[in-house]
Parts: C-alpha cells; sequence; structure tokens
C-alpha cells in the first residue's frame, strides 16, 4: 500500500493554524480533534509542525508563559514529508530513523494530507493479514 491509498481511504483533511496561533489555541485544537501535530501552514505552504511533544517541552522549559507565546516560537521548522508514492515500508523507515509519529504528505509544494503512525501501523497489519491469508488459502488448495 502506498501513501495515495492511504489518503484515498481516510481522507485528505489536516488539521492546520497559522504561524500566528498561540500554543493554547494549537493545544485545545489537537485536544478537540483528538490527534497529537497540527501542521502550521501558509497558504497551503507547510511552514512547521506542532506536536505534543513541542507543546510539552515548551511548557517544561518556560513555564505556564509558553502557551501564550506563537506557535513559531516551538514547531518544528525543518519537517520531513512523504508523497504520494510512498509505501508503508519507506513511511515506516522514515517515522523510525526520525523518531516521529507524523508524516505531512506534500504534492506540488502544498499540503494534501497527513498519515501518523497509527495509519501507517493500521495497513501493515492489513498487508500482512492479506498475506497469510493468501499463504493459508494457497497450502490449503
Amino acid at each position: 500500500m502506498n501513501v495515495r491509498q492511504m489518503i484515498n481511504e481516510k481522507g485528505g483533511e489536516v488539521v492546520t493554524c497559522g504561524p500566528e496561533t498561540s500554543v493554547k489555541e494549537a493545544a485545545v485544537s489537537l485536544a478537540e480533534h483528538r490527534i497529537g501535530a497540527v501542521v502550521v501552514t501558509r497558504n497551503k505552504r507547510i511552514e512547521g509542525i506542532l506536536s505534543e511533544r513541542d507543546i510539552v517541552a515548551a511548557v517544561a522549559s518556560q513555564g505556564a508563559g509558553a502557551l501564550d507565546k506563537s506557535v513559531t516560537a516551538f514547531m518544528t521548522r525543518r519537517v520531513v514529508t512523504c508523497r504520494l508514492n510512498h509505501s508503508t515500508d519507506e513511511l515506516m523507515e522514515m517515522m523510525t530513523n526520525e523518531r516521529f509519529r507524523h508524516l505531512p504528505v506534500e504534492e506540488d509544494g502544498h499540503l494534501i494530507g497527513i498519515v501518523s503512525i497509527g495509519d501507517v501501523v493500521k495497513r501493515r497489519i492489513a498487508e500482512v493479514q492479506r498475506e497469510a491469508d493468501s499463504i493459508r488459502e494457497y497450502v490449503t488448495s
């Protein structure tokens, strides 16, 4: 399975915020949507990503006052993205090597979706199950 198939299944909706958004507003958005990261964009172009980890690190280093600052103060600016043709194996490798749980999907410089580690694991388990079923069917026929 590749990213295109994942996006077709789950949809391309991405929770985003602008660079002027406060960390508190971003945290509220994460809680409301039950997600772990928000992509910071301007005109559909990715400027950064702010995750739960980033918020925890901000509060740990600067106290509650960090919540009133803009997301740009704490977001990850070097955002690794994936493309529609990346496979689940490639995504797992990228996420494992870089130690993150969310990969924005980019096409022609624009944000078109996001893939989480949960999305990848769910699809990979389905692939393994299909392979096992095929082997069982082959062996018993």
